[in-house]
């Protein structure tokens, strides 16, 4: 009896809670196995995007001089004397005015222009190569080609409309802020059509035939059938041209200072060139311009996630 009791602890099994050393270490090998691949991708992500973040907010929290000397640890000094300028709410409600008007016209109009690009038409693929001719082009070649068009004394813009009878005098358009405003949206729009109507182009590409011979056959006429099938398909290509147009035409630069500096004043500033005249005009403080960028990425991801919101995204990525 004792010999067939001490056979029975032997070969009994170790309990569950304590695993062998060796299945702990195999466990963390695969955990780590990814690590050579996604690892470059990690040490990039964090060199460009994560350092820079971290170095602006910290930017923002010193006192730094106009030649760019560090005097010190600031606090939030530099937004409080930010929240005190005069022209910041005028500028954070022009950029909302400028980044959602020319991201929905862009997107309207892409929608169109797409669907002109999809089409099979002789000359297809000649109309293809001068729809990307103005992304191609410096943005900011763009924009001084646009101000010399609209100059008040010799350009074609004024020409044109007093040719036609439109207007008996040429007009100073960049000199009154909101018909500046207007017309520096128009070459945003001008710039941002190319990339938007591609990807919508790509997007339209990816709808099987079949869903519209079925709808044919179901007697959907084109309107129905663009809103109930093109649209809802459409629908990942969309927020992809949204998304990075809303973060392209939020931080476009060259367009406003090269056309009027974002003068007269600041009449037509954004976020992106009053962030620059706070530190490179006047006395220049370093410090306040970082919190100008701090407000403006947070107003980035704002506007985006409202986006994504308002399209349903979470909906469709667990769909």
């Amino acid at each position: 009896m004792q010999d067939t009791v001490e056979v029975y602890d032997a070969g009994a099994p170790v309990p569950a809670s304590s695993p062998p050393p060796r299945s702990a270490l195999r466990l963390i090998g695969r955990a780590l196995a990814p690590l050579p691949w996604i690892g470059p991708a990690i040490i990039l992500i964090a060199a460009v995007v994560l350092w820079p973040v971290i170095e602006m907010v910290w930017t923002s929290l010193m006192k730094i001089s106009s030649s760019g000397a560090t005097l010190g640890f600031h606090g939030t000094g530099n937004y409080h004397d930010l929240y005190h300028e005069s022209g910041l709410v005028s500028v954070l409600l022009r950029t909302v005015v400028w980044v959602v008007g020319v991201v929905l016209v862009t997107v309207v109009v892409s929608l169109a222009l797409g669907q002109l690009l999809n089409a099979d038409f002789p000359g297809r693929r000649v109309v293809r190569w001068a729809v990307i001719v103005p992304w191609a082009a410096s943005v900011l070649m763009t924009a001084l080609t646009w101000k010399w068009m609209l100059n008040y004394y010799y350009g074609v813009v004024n020409k044109v409309l007093k040719g036609v009878g439109l207007i008996d005098q040429p007009v100073n358009w960049l000199s009154n802020p909101a018909q500046a405003l207007i017309w520096m949206m128009w070459v945003a729009v001008f710039v941002s059509l190319p990339f938007t109507s591609f990807v919508i182009l790509a997007g339209l590409q990816t709808i099987p035939q079949e869903v519209y011979e079925a709808a044919r056959v179901d007697g959907a006429g084109r309107a129905r059938t663009y809103f109930r099938i093109t649209l809802p398909l459409l629908r990942p290509a969309l927020l992809v041209a949204a998304i990075i147009n809303v973060i392209n035409v939020f931080n476009s630069f060259p367009i406003i200072y090269a056309m009027t500096g974002g003068g007269p004043g600041n009449k037509t500033d954004t976020s992106t060139t009053f962030m620059y005249k706070l530190a490179f005009s006047g006395t220049g403080d370093v410090g306040e311009s970082a919190a100008m960028a701090v407000v403006n990425f947070v107003l980035i991801l704002i506007l985006v996630l409202l986006y994504l919101r308002a399209v349903g995204w979470r909906g469709e990525a667990q769909s």
